[in-house]
């Protein structure tokens, strides 16, 4: 993400973040809660898409190998 466009995403951001909030603040504090606020979402949505990532890998492993074992089974009966 380019600085400009992290400026104005952190300034949304922290716009909408202390109207939320109810906080009053002045706009270099907004901008600077914004971009601080945009930084660590996307950390944790990266470490949360990790997790949920291996985790549906490891179901997804589990359902083929119950896939094969069922093909095994009919292929044998």
């Amino acid at each position: 993400m380019s600085i400009v466009l992290l400026v104005i995403v952190g300034a949304a951001a922290g716009f909408l973040a202390t109207r939320f909030m109810g906080v009053q603040m002045g706009t270099l504090q907004t901008v600077f809660v914004g971009v601080a606020g945009a930084l660590i979402g996307a950390m944790v949505i990266r470490l949360l898409l990790s997790i949920t990532g291996a985790l549906a890998g490891l179901v997804g492993a589990v359902l083929g190998a119950m896939i094969v074992i069922w093909v095994i089974q009919k292929l044998r009966s």
